[in-house]
């Protein structure tokens, strides 16, 4: 008998999987261990790429058995492995060394390898089971080449994959390169981010997203189409601080699992952008799928980094209602008949919308809309998921004159940021403070733990207030009508400007400032 160790995900992780294949007297090919229809199907695929490379079906009775049995089995990721024991246990090639590595992969017809998802996972878990080695597809492989204790080779065929098994040693050609620190996108389009200086005007928008990141605090964008909502939400991620390795290797196995696999291989070092359309579903923004086929939604696909859902009042509700989970409990659990996975989601939320129907509330004469229609259209937002959401910030279209000064200080500068009116509000100088800030967070908490995830004891103990900054919050409190959880928010939020201040205690200015973009709070302000 022939044992082949492959792997299955569950969730974000890989749990180990042995292949036996066992050729003895009798007719017929057998496989049984909780298989699915896509893995029953693989016997077809299996005996025809076999066969297309030059290797035989023994007439003989072959079983295979997926362990553990009690465990069930999707996917086309057991084609390689399966294939492999055929031939390991009929005696058509001796492979002594099949026993080091960790197989997974999906087999064409004409023997080629096809792309699978989660060889970070299953990398990972190869090297805690003491593997030398594992074999993926060529497309899937540099994903997971990130351990310097572990050779992860490439494979286009069948054919490279048997090379590999009898000689590692002679298979360099194929042996992938770790390409840690290439800097890998996780936003869709790897583009780079706009920088903070060349968004002509909108200081105190720029001042609400620069808090925003150095706490982690969550931000909606209320105001009329074109005043550039969008733009600074995309500008945001270009001054978030860089992820250190374990954030790094978390987010990868994220995209990993949900088969995004990035051919540059390494750890995806920049934080993603994940930015749905609004009328993405429940299951596409959280996470779900069929039987143990769960995928990560948008919600984890953002982990680490910024989920951006522009038109935030038009998306149906029961989708805003499921971001309350994610946001306090920083995962999300998606429940199956007979299976539960979990996913990571500590995200950013940066919402958007406009203020009414037309969009042009607060715009002069421009709003064509009725008291009660502009109630109506913020409303579909509960109060439940705004108290989740720190910074409130009024976005009003730039003046004219603003715009074509700062056209003209561009045009005459040759594009350079040069004309920026000050070097401290480049993106650059912005994450500069944002990382010293978090710096800041992290001495305090002893961890990864942001200012907008403090407990109630947390907060109790670092953020002390003054007798001057309970007299503030008193007269906030009671003048705005704030609810407990928007109490804390402002207390937070007060921590976060401090310390980008670099000021130890909270002071009167911090809690004014902070209390200034709670605007939704305010009675009538619709």
């Amino acid at each position: 008998m022939i044992n082949v160790t492959s792997a299955k995900l569950a969730g974000i992780d890989a749990v180990a999987v042995s292949v036996e294949v066992d050729v003895t007297a009798g007719l017929g090919i057998h496989l049984v261990g909780l298989a699915d229809v896509a893995v029953k199907e693989s016997l077809l695929r299996t005996i025809t790429a076999l066969q297309s490379v030059g290797f035989r079906i023994p007439g003989k009775k072959i079983v295979i058995n997926l362990a553990p049995a009690d465990m069930h089995k999707k996917g086309s990721g057991y084609d390689l492995p399966i294939a492999v024991g055929i031939v390991a246990a009929s005696g058509q090639m001796h492979l002594p060394r099949l026993k080091d590595f960790l197989l997974m992969g999906e087999l064409g017809l004409d023997g080629s390898l096809r792309a699978v998802a989660g060889t970070l996972s299953a990398a990972e878990l190869a090297r805690s089971l003491g593997k030398q080695g594992c074999i993926f597809p060529w497309e899937s492989a540099p994903g997971a080449a990130v351990f310097d204790d572990l050779q992860v080779y490439g494979a286009r065929s069948l054919t490279d994959v048997f090379r590999i098994l009898d000689s590692p040693v002679l298979a360099d050609e194929f042996l992938v390169r770790d390409a840690d620190g290439a800097g890998q996108q996780a936003s869709s389009g790897g583009e780079e981010y706009l920088d903070f200086a060349e968004i002509f005007g909108q200081d105190t928008a720029k001042r609400g997203l620069e808090i925003a990141a150095a706490g982690g605090h969550n931000v909606i964008m209320i105001g009329a189409p074109g005043s550039g909502k969008t733009t600074l939400a995309r500008a945001l991620a270009g001054i978030l601080p860089p992820m250190d390795k374990e954030e790094a290797m978390v987010v990868s196995k994220v995209y990993s699992a949900a088969g995004k696999n990035f051919s540059s291989g390494g750890l995806i070092r920049a934080r993603p952008f994940r930015s749905p359309h609004y009328s993405a579903t429940l299951a596409a923004i959280i996470g779900g799928g069929t039987g143990d086929n769960i995928l990560p939604g948008e919600v984890s696909l953002s982990h680490e980094g910024v989920l951006f859902l522009d038109e935030f009042a038009q998306m149906p509700k029961s989708v805003t209602e499921s971001l309350r989970g994610p946001i306090e409990d920083r995962r999300v659990v998606i429940s199956r008949l007979h299976s539960k996975i979990e996913f990571p989601s500590s995200f950013m939320l940066v919402a958007a919308s406009n203020p009414c129907p037309c969009g042009y509330y607060g715009e002069g004469e421009r709003c064509t809309c009725t008291p009660g229609q502009r109630l109506a259209y913020l409303s579909k937002l509960s109060g439940p998921i705004m108290d989740r959401i720190d910074i409130q910030l009024w976005i009003h279209p730039v003046k004219t004159g603003t715009l074509l000064n700062g056209y003209r200080m561009g045009t005459e500068a040759g594009g350079s940021l040069k004309w920026a009116v000050e070097a401290s509000q480049t993106s650059a100088a912005i994450r500069e403070r944002v990382i010293r800030a978090r710096e800041v967070q992290r001495k305090r908490f002893g961890g990864y733990t942001t200012n907008a995830e403090m407990n109630g004891r947390q907060m109790q103990m670092f953020c002390p207030l003054s007798a001057d900054c309970e007299a503030v919050l008193h007269k906030i409190i009671d003048s705005m009508s704030l609810s407990a959880r928007a109490f804390s928010r402002i207390v937070k939020m007060s921590r976060t400007i401090a310390d980008l201040e670099g000021v130890p205690d909270i002071l009167p200015r911090h809690i004014l400032e902070a209390s200034s973009m709670r605007f939704l709070d305010r009675r009538n302000i619709l």
